[in-house]
């Protein structure tokens, strides 16, 4: 669908599911985040909200999910786990990891969509892997050294403890998108944007 200007507008159904998946990352702080061995950046469940997306929306729809989150939390949205919100999250030792959100979304879903009309289990993983833990440890732990003081190994010791919870948040998102993607074939990325082209 295009637009007078030929540039392809937004379809209803995009920005539907940019909203649904939205609401689904705040939706899974709502049990809330604990710290743990003395980190400032608490365990929550939202990451697994930011891979999902990738999985199902693809890059730029996943990554403006992630934006319209991270806008209303600024604006004072209490959406983050632990009912946080507010422009000073930005400001936290937990700051860079969800600045990494986006682009963590925004990998995740490329990696699904160059995977093809048929992402496998194996690829499925490894975007969710690569995105949703990757590039977020690649953002979150030297903006979390810069912001506590931390030298960066040290961020990066205290930022290992995720790594096991963060992987199984893997394995959960590639088995929700498989079994989404084998149910609703258009809800695989590649195929979503062949239709809207």
């Amino acid at each position: 669908m295009k637009n007078a200007g030929g540039q392809r507008g937004f379809l209803m159904g995009d920005l539907a599911r940019i909203a649904v998946f939205a609401a689904l990352i705040a939706v899974l702080g709502a049990p809330g985040s604990f710290n743990v061995f003395g980190n400032p950046v608490p365990i929550t469940l939202q990451t697994l909200g930011v891979m999902l997306a990738g999985a199902v929306l693809g890059s730029w729809r996943a990554a403006l999910a992630v934006v319209v989150l991270l806008v209303l939390v600024a604006a004072g949205l209490p959406l983050l786990a632990g009912g946080r919100g507010g422009v000073g999250v930005f400001t936290a030792p937990s700051a860079g990891f969800l600045i990494g959100w986006i682009p963590a979304a925004a990998v995740t879903g490329l990696l699904v969509e160059r995977a093809g009309r048929t992402p496998s289990l194996l690829r499925l993983l490894v975007a969710c892997v690569v995105g949703g833990i990757g590039v977020v440890y690649l953002i979150g732990v030297p903006v979390q050294a810069l912001i506590t003081g931390l030298p960066l190994t040290e961020a990066m010791r205290l930022s290992a403890v995720f790594l096991p919870g963060d992987l199984v948040k893997a394995v959960v998102a590639a088995l929700v998108a498989r079994g989404t993607q084998r149910a609703y074939p258009d809800a695989v990325p590649a195929v979503h944007n062949e239709r809207v082209r």
